[in-house]
């Protein structure tokens, strides 16, 4: 919902550390941005939340910065943007799993399960319909409903993006006791976004 506004203010904040990181390749900071998650989750799971909430904002931090690298240094490639992708659908994963871990019950295993199972379902309603949008070549220029082309590709939109989501995350990382029911609420959101981009695409794609 607010991925275009603040993907904007992320670029103009990350300009100057991009400059100071002009040699570093776009794909090393992926790589290390997921190493970093895949700690937020170590960190979770032993319960040192406070540790774990750092190292989650630096791993996004990282994940901002690789594109607007590969921008200024002319090497945007789709190897990178999926590479990309992958790597953050694995920490995205694995940090709700650390949250569970770290003081399991049958109460928090059902809601993570459910959160688990509606990211698979939102992965395939944007998925696929961003290959539908790029094998039909539509951008929807002026449409406030229309996909983001600010990724490596045509991004629809919905309520939950990626910005909420890191907002999301960090604030399972600042209440892990309420886990089990932040987890439900932002599954529904992710769930309405579902029904948003199936209501866009029947409109705009029958």
């Amino acid at each position: 919902m607010f991925d275009v506004v603040l993907r904007r203010l992320k670029d103009q904040l990350g300009e100057p550390l991009a400059a100071r990181w002009s040699g570093v390749s776009p794909n090393t900071v992926s790589l290390t941005a997921f190493v970093t998650g895949l700690l937020t989750a170590l960190l979770a799971a032993r319960g040192w939340f406070g540790w774990a909430l750092g190292l989650w904002s630096l791993s996004r931090l990282l994940d901002g910065l690789d594109g607007l690298l590969a921008r200024r240094q002319g090497k945007q490639t789709d190897f990178g943007g999926y590479l990309d992708i992958l790597l953050d659908f694995g920490v995205y994963a694995a940090v709700p799993i650390g949250i569970v871990l770290s003081a399991p019950t049958s109460e928090r295993y059902l809601a993570l399960i459910f959160m688990l199972a509606i990211f698979y379902v939102n992965s395939a309603s944007w998925m696929y319909l961003a290959a539908l949008l790029e094998k039909r070549n539509r951008l929807f220029v002026g449409d406030p409903a229309a996909p983001s082309r600010m990724t490596s590709i045509v991004m629809p939109s919905g309520l939950i993006g990626g910005a909420e989501s890191l907002i999301a995350y960090g604030v399972f990382l600042v209440w892990p006791g309420q886990a089990a029911l932040l987890f439900s609420v932002f599954a529904a959101l992710v769930a309405v976004t579902i029904v948003q981009r199936l209501v866009w695409a029947w409109r705009n794609l029958s």
